[in-house]
């Protein structure tokens, strides 16, 4: 049996974590100006240097606004975040997302991997194909919910890169975490099979360069999915 290393983190992350969760908590709320990075560091026993690092990585994120002269000031991260906010907000909710979160992805998935399709399967070769077809084989052979939710999500990252759009992998692969457990949860919910046959009606499509009903066999899932006929929604 191979176990994975441990690894403890790092005062920096110790320090992310916990003054995210104050955010999302509402404790620290949106427009509240922090305390200086030195009243910070005395009250939390960590450096400046940790203070700063950790402080500038969350106003990356969308998190804080930093105005110079004036101090650091916690951003309404729904305007301002980025998909790594998405996964700061899952992490504080212990990996689970909150209905809108998961409406707003499945709708976004519904527009671009419409247009991915619409623009990838007209310049699809056999070769390309083939390597889809791998990723649904993947699929099938995956011995439980994760593997499998990866291979579905590598069938439908792969349409976004044969699209010839540079811009569409980079946005698929920048949900990759949050998409992947979403599959998951499908497959926990509902069953491997039914995704299978979704991918599948999707592939049979493809390899028959049939754009219209590939885009209408997505589409009708997806809308399932969002409208809770087949729900992946939390209670």
């Amino acid at each position: 049996m191979e176990l994975p290393r441990l690894q403890a983190p790092s005062l920096k992350e110790l320090f992310i974590k916990e003054m995210e969760a104050q955010i999302l908590s509402g404790k620290l709320p949106i427009g509240s100006k922090l305390p200086s990075e030195r009243e910070i560091a005395e009250a939390m026993g960590v450096s400046r240097a940790v203070v700063n690092a950790g402080l500038m990585e969350m106003a990356r994120k969308g998190f804080l606004e930093i105005k110079p002269r004036s101090g650091a000031f916690v951003a309404d991260y729904r305007r301002k975040g980025t998909s790594e906010t998405l996964l700061s907000i899952m992490n504080f909710n212990g990996g689970m997302l909150g209905k809108q979160e998961i409406k707003s992805i499945l709708e976004l998935r519904l527009v671009l991997e419409t247009l991915a399709l619409e623009l990838a399967i007209p310049r699809m070769t056999d070769e390309d194909i083939k390597v889809i077809k791998g990723h649904l084989d993947r699929y099938a052979a995956a011995e439980d919910p994760q593997a499998a939710a990866e291979a579905a999500f590598c069938f439908h990252y792969e349409i976004g890169v044969l699209s010839g759009n540079t811009l569409l992998p980079l946005i698929f692969y920048s949900f990759r975490t949050p998409v992947i457990m979403l599959w998951k949860r499908y497959i926990q919910l509902h069953g491997k099979d039914k995704l299978y046959e979704n991918i599948r009606s999707i592939y049979e499509q493809v390899s028959q360069r049939n754009v219209t009903e590939a885009v209408r066999v997505f589409q009708e899932a997806v809308n399932q999915t969002i409208s809770g006929g087949v729900s992946i929604y939390y209670e």
